[in-house]
């Protein structure tokens, strides 16, 4: 059995097969051997699971929703499949990572995800997918390669981060609640707009140039950010500054009860994440 298992084909395993998962699965399947596994037997590749059982997993991709119990699944996760290494795409609480190798005796990687998700595998194709393991994470440089390897032959570009927590924290400061953000300048200016009986649009007019020749005065549409991106990755990260994101939200949407039709009317399809 140890000879026969040596010369198997190795597999992927995608756990959890939402938005992420979904996408990924379809990805890695067009170049590899992945086979996806979900808590909701109808979505798992049941059969196949049973087919490739006496396969090696070589690496299983986390794509589960964060909550309480994150770490103590992918733990679950690993022992049930056992890889020779672990790569996270879910969005996660800092230091979520560095916990989860702690607990785990191979290689885990943190690479998180962008795009939007109706577009997801273009969108994985056109960002370049970042990713960050602890430099005294077992086997680091053979699952950076191989890592590396993998996205190489789906056409994905790659690109390593220092540590864990510099990509955790990227992924929810300067990405999801900076965007959020940008949409409460938004609300802010529409709700003075209103105020004073002015046109939103021919106001944010006079900024158009300036953002086409610095860059730096973007228009946003002023929606009502509802969705599960934005405000859900708040609760990831203990900041009391970046509530002022979902009290803005929920102010606007208490002044502005044509709020949730605008994200119709303003974004139609272009934002960076659901609303």
């Amino acid at each position: 059995m140890g000879l026969k298992t040596h010369f198997m084909k190795e597999k992927n395993i995608v756990a959890g097969l939402g938005e992420i998962g979904k996408p990924l699965l379809k990805l890695f399947s067009s170049k590899v051997l992945t086979i996806g596994y979900d808590i909701n037997s109808q979505l798992s590749q049941e059969k196949k699971l049973i087919k490739f059982n006496e396969n090696p997993t070589k690496f299983l991709h986390i794509c589960i929703p964060f909550n309480k119990k994150f770490q103590k699944n992918v733990e679950s996760l690993s022992l049930k499949f056992n890889p020779k290494g672990v790569i996270i795409h879910s969005t996660v609480s800092p230091y979520t990572t560095k916990n989860i190798q702690k607990a785990l005796s191979i290689p885990v990687i943190y690479s998180a995800t962008r795009g939007v998700h109706k577009r997801m595998i273009s969108d994985l194709k056109k960002y370049t997918k970042f990713f960050a393991i602890s430099k005294s994470a077992p086997n680091a440089k053979w699952a950076n390669a191989n890592f590396r390897n993998l996205m190489k032959k789906c056409n994905v570009k790659t690109k390593q981060m220092s540590d864990p927590i510099t990509l955790e924290l990227a992924k929810i400061v300067v990405d999801t609640s900076y965007y959020g953000w940008l949409i409460n300048y938004a609300q802010i200016s529409y709700m003075i707009a209103k105020k004073h009986g002015v046109d939103y649009d021919e106001m944010w007019s006079f900024s158009h140039e300036i953002h086409k020749f610095l860059g730096n005065r973007p228009k946003m549409f002023p929606g009502f950010i509802g969705g599960h991106c934005v405000i859900p990755n708040l609760n990831l990260i203990n900041e009391s500054d970046l509530d002022q994101i979902r009290k803005i939200n929920s102010i606007y949407l208490d002044n502005v009860p044509e709020a949730k039709k605008l994200t119709k009317k303003y974004s139609k399809g272009k934002s960076s994440y659901d609303l």
